[in-house]
């Protein structure tokens, strides 16, 4: 939600996450949607000034998808529901095979917050990229909250950051291997 260079507690997290990814030799980039000029739709591209069409085409080249959201009043950021909604466009966009172009790509779920949601958070945006395509690997989210109402930042208080931590290291292990297995054994375009 805090545009660069603001200190994100979210993106903090998400470096543990990167981190696990690294050490499994993948490439990591992030993209602060707080930063880009994101106009609300469902297409990929809406017209001048818009910076969906570059986030498009990271999304695409990538196998991994990872979505970082604070929680807000129990919910997904405002961000991160814009970024599902426009991904709503891959929804019509198929590869050269006829498969949704989200098919064989892997995607997890970082939330922090001072409030109790985070399940529903993870809950709400993978369903989202389920839909979308993309294959959602058992233990693909991490979080870090202190319980409900106001509260302490994930990085003003270290209390719980071992158990993210461990959560984090596991979800990039099950994204790679099952972008590893994906990729050697590719999900067949549906039926038609």
């Amino acid at each position: 939600m805090k545009p660069s260079p603001e200190p994100s507690n979210t993106q903090a997290l998400s470096e543990v996450v990167a981190d696990g990814l690294r050490e499994r030799g993948v490439s990591v980039e992030f993209v602060r949607i707080a930063d880009l000029d994101v106009p609300p739709g469902v297409k990929t591209e809406m017209g001048e000034g818009d910076a969906w069409p570059r986030v498009h085409e990271l999304l695409l080249n990538s196998q991994i998808l990872v979505i970082a959201s604070p929680t807000w009043v129990g919910r997904p950021s405002s961000l991160a529901q814009r970024v599902l909604e426009r991904m709503d466009a891959m929804l019509s966009e198929t590869d050269d095979e006829e498969r949704p172009v989200a098919y064989n790509r892997v995607a997890g779920v970082v939330v922090t917050g001072n409030e109790d949601g985070a399940h529903h958070v993870i809950s709400e945006i993978s369903g989202a990229l389920a839909d979308i395509g993309y294959t959602i690997p058992g233990q693909a989210w991490t979080y870090w909250h202190l319980g409900p109402g106001p509260g302490p930042d994930y990085l003003d208080d270290p209390r719980g950051h071992d158990w993210s931590a461990k959560t984090a290291r596991a979800m990039a292990a099950n994204l790679v291997a099952v972008a590893e297995a994906l990729a050697a054994r590719p999900v067949p375009p549906p039926p038609g």
